[in-house]
């Protein structure tokens, strides 16, 4: 997916907000209250919108869907 994540990580933007599947939301861990500050910087947020680059993978979100809000803007024109 063509994600910006200008940050690399940091939670210091939100450029890498995606829209989680509902039936995958509840399958994460709670948002930091640092990642939720984020967040309300994001353009299109939804119920089940995360930052990316704070969800970490692993076996069991083997599968994981997500979408990017039609409102995302590329910087690195993907």
């Amino acid at each position: 997916m063509p994600l910006e994540g200008t940050c690399e990580g940091q939670m210091a933007c939100s450029t890498c907000h995606v829209i989680v599947a509902r039936d995958w939301f509840g399958k994460l861990p709670e948002a930091a209250e640092e990642e939720e500050d984020m967040l309300d910087l994001a353009a299109d947020v939804q119920a089940t919108s995360r930052l990316s680059c704070q969800i970490l993978l692993d076996e069991t979100l083997d599968g994981l869907t997500v979408s990017i809000p039609s409102d995302s803007v590329d910087a690195q024109g993907f």
